[in-house]
């Protein structure tokens, strides 16, 4: 079984993702290779490009020696446009949110609390009050995942016509 090893977890800013474009890609293909023939998956690339171009965009990447087995990615939202106030009233009055974009990881790495290292190791720097983030709702047991790590379900989105229907997730910084 892999992910008995330590993983080197390394954090890049907005000037790093030319370098670390490719990287994202491939994980994300290894990820969800079953879903890839899905129209909204393989518009990947432009969601990378997207966040990316962010100033604030932050993502770390977890290595077992030189090899990637996970990512994490995101990025301030913009004050006043969190878009996910509309699902609570009233909303908190701390509001400075962080868009937790991505998570993704090796199969091969699956249930060696890799995506909760990598999660964490994104947010633990983050000055941002709140965390947000989209769940598949087709997915329950990711959607407990992120529950047990202190985010809680708040309402559900489609942000696109042709994605899913997504869970609304939000958690106060820093997790606990």
């Amino acid at each position: 079984m892999t992910g008995t090893t330590d993983l080197d977890i390394r954090h890049y800013a907005h000037a790093d993702l030319p370098r670390i474009r490719q990287t994202l890609l491939d994980l994300h293909s290894s990820a969800y290779a079953e879903e890839l023939d899905d129209e909204f998956n393989q518009r990947f690339p432009w969601f990378v490009d997207r966040w990316g171009s962010h100033p604030g965009f932050s993502c770390v990447v977890g290595y077992d020696d030189d090899k990637p087995v996970g990512f994490a990615y995101g990025a301030p939202a913009t004050e006043g446009r969190e878009w996910w106030r509309e699902h609570l009233d009233p909303a908190p009055e701390r509001t400075r949110t962080y868009s937790f974009s991505e998570l993704a990881v090796h199969p091969t790495w699956r249930g060696t609390s890799t995506a909760e290292r990598l999660s964490r190791a994104l947010l633990r720097t983050r000055e941002e009050d709140l965390a947000v983030l989209l769940v598949d709702t087709r997915h329950p047991k990711v959607q407990a995942l992120y529950e047990s790590w202190g985010y809680r379900k708040v309402g559900e989105r489609q942000p696109f016509p042709d994605s899913p229907v997504f869970a609304v997730m939000l958690a106060e910084l820093p997790l606990a």
